[in-house]
């Protein structure tokens, strides 16, 4: 995936002897009557729900930073939690379903330098808007609603704030330096968001029950939104150019496209080492020669 749309699956285990993740074991100190309510739990059943998080971001205009408090914040962001699949026509990323039947809460934990940086959201959206000049990492702590019966999970989220640059020629770990601020602001919104799928094992009849009054709404088989020239580092993925704004959407088709560039990474991983294994050879047995003319 790029590195602003990336894919991973969180699994919760509701089984009482326990889970090697500690943070996603269930909570099995529950009253007689309250598993009476809740049922049993449905064996061998195992059912998820796709959402985002991550954030954008925009260039303040410096009539914005005037009329700060901290004239020094050069950006205006959110972080949010949403449903993976997108609005129809909405210039957002994912949101198109409310996660409330499920989610009871979220908390982001900002940088201890933002007032009340631990902020708790108890109804949609589930996102917090901020000033800042910074990237930081984000704690994002979903709860889920009592009849679920599963512990917190907890996300990590890096915060984007310059535009996505092109690597350094020869250094892929050595990024570019970002833009100067009026440059990155022509570019539009930056977009840094992380697709994951929460998956329940085994839940109760009643949980069970609510997450299938609630089906999805399922991410579309192609991208239908022009790509932001300056979301991805790869320039194969630039489908805009300057100015076209856009926004990043997920689609059915990231999980394949994600496979393909992974194999042609391994690829040129393995042509590389062969390129480098016949040049050593080569080199080996140049010296063997020399070394025979030396002790001739």
């Amino acid at each position: 995936m790029p590195a602003e749309l990336a894919t991973s699956r969180r699994s919760l285990n509701g089984k009482c002897r326990g889970h090697p993740r500690a943070a996603l074991s269930a909570n099995c100190l529950e009253s007689s009557g309250e598993m009476a309510e809740r049922g049993q739990r449905v064996r061998g059943l195992l059912i998820h729900r796709p959402i985002v998080y991550g954030n954008t971001a925009i260039v303040l205009t410096p009539i914005e930073r005037e009329s700060l408090s901290t004239p020094d914040h050069t950006h205006r962001w959110t972080v949010a939690v949403r449903s993976a699949a997108s609005p129809p026509g909405a210039d957002m990323v994912g949101g198109g379903d409310d996660l409330t039947y499920f989610i009871k809460r979220v908390t982001f934990k900002l940088h201890d330098t933002y007032t009340n940086p631990t902020r708790h959201i108890d109804k949609p959206p589930f996102e917090v808007s901020e000033t800042g000049w910074g990237e930081f990492d984000i704690q994002i702590r979903i709860q889920f609603i009592p009849e679920a019966v599963e512990k917190p999970v907890v996300f990590y989220h890096h915060l984007k704030l310059h535009p996505w640059t092109p690597h350094v020629l020869g250094a892929p770990s050595a990024p570019l330096p970002p833009p100067p601020l009026e440059e990155a602001a022509r570019m539009g919104p930056v977009h840094s968001w992380q697709y994951d799928e929460i998956v329940f094992h085994e839940p109760y009849q009643a949980f069970l029950d609510i997450l299938t009054d609630h089906p999805p709404t399922p991410l579309p088989k192609a991208r239908n939104r022009v790509v932001p020239f300056h979301v991805v580092p790869e320039p194969g993925l630039n489908a805009g150019g300057a100015g076209t704004g856009g926004v990043p959407e997920f689609t059915t088709t990231m999980e394949k496209e994600e496979y393909d560039r992974l194999e042609n990474a391994k690829k040129q991983i393995l042509a590389e080492q062969e390129h480098w294994k016949k040049l050593l050879l080569e080199k080996e047995k140049e010296f063997q020669k020399l070394q025979k003319q030396i002790d001739a």
